[in-house]
């Protein structure tokens, strides 16, 4: 088994670096829109409860596609901003092409699943996103030994290490069905598009005289 260790001919590029800045761009873009939104609310005493999900209400439908835009307090909204420009970054630079099948699944169908099991409640903020991003990029990293998207993986759950008990019932006032969807979705998609973004691994000289080897072996 050999560790995958990405080819430098393709990731320390100037294409390479621009599609990380584009990244990186893209995902403080949508965290400032998520600061804007709030700020909005304040600024008009808006409830966030009105855009939030109500577990199998009609008029909670709504929530569907605008609770992860809103949230209930500024130490909400900063909880969730770092890990969502980490890991939006590391999705979007590292593994664009699923990204365009991953993000609308965890974004969409983890607030269907709420809306569908949820309890009673009103359920709304990014955090979603962030456990259904954390999930996916960790899977998938395993799955193509991307030391890249483990590390940042790692970090996010060192700098937040109670993430982890945000997929029990145990903190009040935290919708862990929400966590726990998106966390299943995001293992979901990365098992799904395992075959897509692997970038060629990089070869060493010896691997050639063992390859050549190995051909006029013969394996039980």
């Amino acid at each position: 088994m050999h560790i995958h260790v990405p080819d430098p001919a393709y990731t320390d590029t100037a294409q390479s670096r621009a599609r990380f800045r584009l990244a990186a761009k893209i995902a403080f873009g949508f965290v400032a829109l998520l600061w804007f939104i709030h700020w909005v609310n304040s600024s008009l005493d808006l409830d966030p409860y009105l855009s939030g999900i109500r577990p199998r209400e009609w008029a909670g439908l709504p929530g569907i596609l605008f609770a992860p835009l809103v949230h209930g307090s500024f130490e909400h909204l900063v909880a969730n901003s770092p890990p969502l420009l980490v890991l939006g970054t590391t999705m979007l630079f590292l593994y664009p092409n699923s990204a365009v099948r991953t993000l609308p699944a965890i974004y969409l169908g983890t607030n269907i699943a709420v809306w569908v099991f949820g309890r009673e409640s009103v359920h709304f903020g990014a955090s979603g996103l962030v456990y259904g991003l954390l999930s996916h990029i960790f899977v998938a990293g395993l799955l193509r030994r991307d030391r890249r998207a483990i590390a940042a993986c790692l970090a996010v759950c060192f700098l937040y290490g109670s993430l982890v008990w945000g997929l029990l019932p145990v903190p009040e006032g935290v919708s862990w069905e929400t966590h726990l969807a998106a966390a299943l979705i995001g293992v979901a998609t990365a098992i799904a598009s395992r075959r897509l973004d692997v970038l060629p691994r990089k070869h060493y000289t010896w691997e050639g005289e063992n390859d050549e080897n190995d051909e006029g072996s013969l394996r039980p």
